[in-house]
């Protein structure tokens, strides 16, 4: 957790609670007291009002409120879609973390706002991906996260079937459906693979070189030659 992401936490803690020690902030956010009784004291010193001491609780003056976060009734229109689109055809965890977001966002919006986002027009049809396709974004995800090679059997449209293993460099949406662009052993060059058609995806556990000309820039600059050329 970044230190931004701990200060706002523990004024939103206090803020739910009559008096709060240090020892339980240290455990809700899984840090030392010493660093929260730092944090506080940072904090009092910023000018939020922070009373107490100390070895006794502390205590948020009800008057003091974060300021409203300044987003335009568009960008917040753009932040519920992108969630409802991420909720709809991302995995589990991502869908997670999408709702996660938009309920930081809604604490931090003057009432008016939080409606616009409830009330917004924008909807990403609830036409989520079939289980097996979302455990499979999952796995790949991570492999690239990690910079791992993957292994898999891959299906090609026209039924041929082949065994890869590739260098994940990144994942594009096309709105139906997620591809995986990569480096291929097998082919010795870029290639693109509906992630719907790889099976037994495994990762090596090996961490594939960063080595020039086989980077995601180097990837999109390859697809985008091609599209030239067509």
């Amino acid at each position: 957790m970044r230190r931004a992401d701990r200060l706002f936490q523990i004024i939103q803690l206090l803020r739910c609670r009559r008096i709060t020690t240090a020892a339980w902030l240290a455990e809700e956010l899984e840090f030392s007291e010493r660093t929260i009784y730092r944090d506080i004291q940072d904090l009092v010193l910023s000018g939020v009002p922070i009373e107490g001491e100390a070895g006794v609780g502390y205590l948020l003056r009800k008057s003091f409120d974060l300021p409203p976060l300044m987003f335009t009734l568009d960008e917040i229109s753009a932040l519920a879609l992108g969630a409802g689109v991420v909720k709809s055809w991302a995995d589990p965890q991502l869908a997670k973390a999408a709702d996660s977001v938009l309920s930081k966002v809604e604490t931090v919006l003057p009432a008016n706002m939080k409606r616009h986002i409830d009330q917004t027009k924008l909807i990403s049809p609830m036409r989520r991906l079939p289980a097996d396709v979302a455990a499979k974004l999952a796995q790949v995800r991570l492999a690239i996260e990690a910079s791992e090679k993957i292994t898999f059997d891959y299906r090609r449209e026209d039924g041929e079937c082949s065994q890869r293993t590739v260098w994940p460099l990144g994942l594009f949406f096309w709105g139906v459906v997620w591809t995986l662009g990569g480096w291929c052993e097998l082919r010795q060059a870029f290639r693109i693979f509906r992630v719907d058609r790889m099976d037994k995806i495994a990762s090596s556990g090996e961490a594939y070189p960063k080595i020039e000309g086989r980077t995601l820039q180097d990837l999109i600059a390859y697809e985008m030659a091609k599209d030239c050329d067509a």
